[in-house]
């Protein structure tokens, strides 16, 4: 027998009115390839042995998941389960695209902190546990949440709040909110976590530049290294600086028609590279948090990927 990545879908029932409240998801898992005629005809293959822990990736706004594949198989063969999804719904002002379903309300002064801002999480984590080919093969006390640009953000502000999150992680992504919601201009508000946070930024990244006023401000202020200096409670968190790349180097493919990719800065780094940098320094995260195997952290520790500077607090 041979271990391969293979990829499964499933639907979640999340909130919202109907259409906008399914979210469908793709399940990347470690698998073992028999040679059976159930493999040759449906193309399902078993799970490899074992109990592996749970990341879930949350996309960006108007991303769809499959610009997160690469993240996915790469960290599946690390030994997780990696689970991608979409789902369309009211972004805000009655505009409507793919989003993890953010709960403006959650975000406001006197509500913020006391519910997560993505509520689609717990109905993921659900569907994860009801897929039979699974179920001996999923760990849901050991999981790691985060995302990408506004996919990270919503992490970061609704983490503490499901009980079997163990690590976070976010990559163009902070917690400096919109005066739009009510808070002063350079709000960065606190991370709703109470695990060890992994943030990694490009220093060419041209959309939270872009971004700037809607925090009421200007561009000077760097709102990743902001958050990660104000907004994370205690010890243990990392910052990664990618040289040469931008807010979309991690995105595979990056689709021209959508999001907001045109304010983004050119990358002075072959993408491809900066995905690979990033996600060593991701999997050796997750191995110290979800598998208690310091070993690849102190190994990035010590020779960081070429294009990475590692800031530790």
């Amino acid at each position: 027998m041979s271990t391969l990545i293979r990829s499964l879908w499933t639907a979640a029932r999340t909130h919202g009115e109907s259409p906008f409240d399914t979210a469908h998801l793709k399940v990347y898992y470690p698998a073992v390839a028999e040679g059976t005629d159930t493999e040759r005809l449906t193309g399902v293959f078993p799970p490899a042995p074992g109990r592996f822990p749970v990341v879930v990736i949350i996309s960006g706004v108007n991303v769809a998941q499959d610009s997160y594949r690469t993240w996915a198989v790469d960290i599946a063969k690390a030994g997780y389960v990696v689970v991608t999804f979409d789902r369309v719904a009211e972004l805000f002002g009655g505009q409507v695209g793919l989003t993890p379903g953010v709960d403006l309300d959650a975000a406001k002064p006197g509500v913020y902190g006391t519910r997560p801002t993505c509520p689609a999480v717990p109905a993921i984590l659900d569907a994860l546990a009801g897929i039979d080919l699974l179920k001996d093969s999923i760990d849901l006390d050991r999981v790691a949440l985060g995302g990408h640009s506004a996919g990270g953000t919503v992490a970061l502000q609704s983490a503490r709040f499901f009980p079997g999150v163990k690590a976070v992680f976010g990559y163009g992504t902070h917690t400096m909110v919109a005066t739009m919601l009510g808070w002063p201009a350079g709000t960065v508000l606190p991370a709703q976590v109470d695990t060890p946070v992994f943030l990694a930024v490009g220093d060419r990244d041209g959309v939270i530049l872009g971004s700037s006023d809607r925090y009421g401000q200007d561009g000077s202020a760097d709102p990743v290294s902001r958050t990660f200096t104000e907004a994370l409670p205690g010890t243990g968190h990392l910052l990664a600086v990618l040289n040469g790349a931008n807010h979309f180097a991690v995105a595979d493919p990056v689709d021209p028609t959508a999001a907001r990719a045109f304010l983004d800065l050119e990358p002075s780094r072959e993408p491809a590279e900066s995905r690979s940098d990033y996600l060593e320094v991701l999997t050796a995260f997750l191995d110290a948090l979800l598998r208690d195997d310091p070993e690849p952290m102190e190994r990035v520790r010590k020779n960081p990927p070429g294009s990475v500077e590692l800031l530790e607090r």
